[in-house]
């Protein structure tokens, strides 16, 4: 039996020495990283306002023309509180309102529209017409409002 525990106080001392020895580390140490990516947002947030100074130039001077704006005037289509509708100020009837429209986006180059609807006019209504300057080509339709109406904070504008 002495032999076995000498043998067993001998096997107890070889692991001891080989806890002593440093293991290999499989951690990934991160904050090298962290502190060179603060390093690099500092110089890139100081050097970015000195790459969009300008310089100031004067420009050569052509016989070009500008750039067109507008060029015809915007078509307007109004729907009264009684359900009459009118284009640029003219009354058209129901029936003849699509074949009349398709006559003038044959003609324009913009397909913009302003709709003007009274408050008193059904939702239903302005829809219809709507729909109806969308069948004759008016893909760009914009709804002309007035300011100074209710807030939804309550208050008047």
């Amino acid at each position: 039996m002495a032999v076995f525990l000498g043998g067993a106080v001998r096997n107890r001392g070889r692991r001891g020495r080989r806890g002593n020895k440093r293991r290999p580390m499989s951690e990934i140490n991160v904050t090298p990283m962290v502190d060179v990516m603060l390093v690099l947002l500092i110089i890139f947030m100081v050097a970015a306002p000195l790459l969009t100074v300008g310089v100031p130039i004067e420009l050569p001077k052509t016989a070009a023309a500008p750039l067109p704006s507008e060029r015809e005037e915007p078509l307007t289509v109004a729907l009264t509180a009684e359900g009459e509708i009118l284009v640029q100020n003219e009354v058209v009837s129901r029936s003849e309102f699509i074949p009349l429209l398709r006559a003038v986006a044959a003609e324009r180059e913009s397909d913009k529209v302003f709709l003007r609807a009274d408050g008193a006019t059904s939702y239903e209504g302005v829809m219809q017409v709507m729909g109806a300057l969308n069948a004759s080509g008016f893909h760009n339709i914009g709804l002309v409002t007035e300011q100074g109406g209710p807030r939804f904070d309550g208050q008047d504008g």
